[in-house]
């Protein structure tokens, strides 16, 4: 299918063409949704691997001597922790505590570090970062210039030593490390959005069609198969990853996410919203994100749907899916906190008829490890 001309496209984009991918908008991008099917590419990740196009994502750059001072005041997760080599999951607020966005940080050097943000976020972490940067403090947006993509499932590691060569050196979980590929550096991280183990590539626009046809064949014989959006979005679910724009906002709190393991309210550094975050870690969250599965068969949650205790409204759907590895409907909603207990049943309005649902302890699914 052509893209309409107003909507970005990855240096991949006549890779996913060539490969018969089915071509949506996403986020002002044409992305690919899936190539063989939604369920045959999820399955893949969890039984060998998949490779996802994640290039419409941004990529930061902080550095200086006073980067890890700017950089713990701008985030919630404590970056003085970070070893060089290592990332970690953050978010950055507003000053009312709200998540702007979600996003994982890699110390590269003692003084440089490397943010990979959301695509849909990019001009707005742009604008929050360049407005709180303090003299001594460079930032530049790479975001035009690299690709990336994800290389995910128990067979990826696998793949990417036969892809990489004897000499790249593999990172531990959450670490990143510099590959050469070709004369070419290639940033490899350990992390994800799957649930599976697995790396997430940087690499520069000019050799991105060849890095990824390049991998595919590699990673034939080994099950490895390219996947879409729509495998992107199941098998994060499941995992109960967040999805910004949908699970988390700028008006609500990473506490109220169940994400206060990424938020640092002892570290010295005051970063925005803190106090309030503060105050509502004492007093207690009002409301929280579940995870919920249907007990019956039927049609699938989806963003919107309400959710009620009885005949009172009491959320609503954030995220939700069909899910290929449990069978079922799930999802994850906002719900009163005193809903929130693992067991309770509550009903979700799914085309006019109420249905139950259960909520259960996060994650749905959690690979062996």
């Amino acid at each position: 299918m052509n893209a309409p001309s107003s909507l970005q496209k990855t240096a991949l984009f006549s890779a996913h063409e060539k490969l018969g991918a089915r071509l949506v908008e996403f986020g002002g991008w044409t992305m690919p949704v899936q190539y063989t099917g939604i369920v045959e590419e999820h399955k893949a990740v969890r039984e060998t691997a998949g490779v996802f196009d994640i290039s419409h994502m941004g990529e930061f750059f902080v550095s200086g001597d006073n980067a890890l001072a700017f950089l713990n005041g701008l985030l919630t997760n404590d970056v003085a922790k970070l070893a060089v080599g290592q990332g970690q999951y953050t978010l950055m607020l507003n000053e009312e505590g709200g998540v702007i966005d979600d996003l994982i940080i890699y110390r590269l050097h003692e003084t440089e570090f490397f943010l990979v943000v959301n695509a849909s976020k990019i001009e707005e972490d742009h604008a929050w970062i360049k407005k709180n940067l303090p003299a001594g403090v460079s930032f530049s947006d790479k975001s035009d210039a690299f690709s990336a993509i994800a290389l995910q499932g128990p067979k990826a590691l696998e793949i990417a030593r036969k892809f990489l060569g004897a000499s790249w050196p593999e990172p531990k979980r959450n670490e990143v490390t510099t590959a050469s590929w070709n004369c070419q550096p290639i940033l490899t991280a350990r992390t994800g959005y799957t649930g599976e183990d697995g790396l997430e590539l940087f690499f520069a626009n000019e050799i991105a069609e060849k890095v990824f046809l390049e991998l595919l064949e590699a990673g034939k014989p080994l099950g490895l198969k390219p996947c879409g959006l729509g495998a992107r979005d199941t098998l994060r679910l499941e995992a109960c990853y967040p999805l910004n724009g949908n699970d988390l906002s700028a008006q609500r709190t990473p506490l109220a996410a169940g994400l206060g393991t990424f938020v640092s309210l002892t570290k010295e550094a005051i970063f925005p919203g803190k106090e309030i975050l503060q105050r509502q870690k004492n007093e207690g969250v009002k409301e929280s994100l579940v995870a919920f599965r249907l007990t019956d068969k039927g049609p699938p949650p989806r963003p919107h749907y309400p959710i009620y205790c009885g005949p009172d409204l009491v959320g609503e759907v954030t995220s939700g899916a069909p899910s290929p590895t449990l069978g079922g409907g799930i999802g994850m909603a906002y719900v009163s906190s005193v809903l929130a207990k693992p067991g309770t049943v509550l009903h979700l309005e799914v085309r006019g008829a109420r249905v139950p649902v259960e909520v259960i302890k996060k994650p749905f699914y959690k690979r062996a490890s």
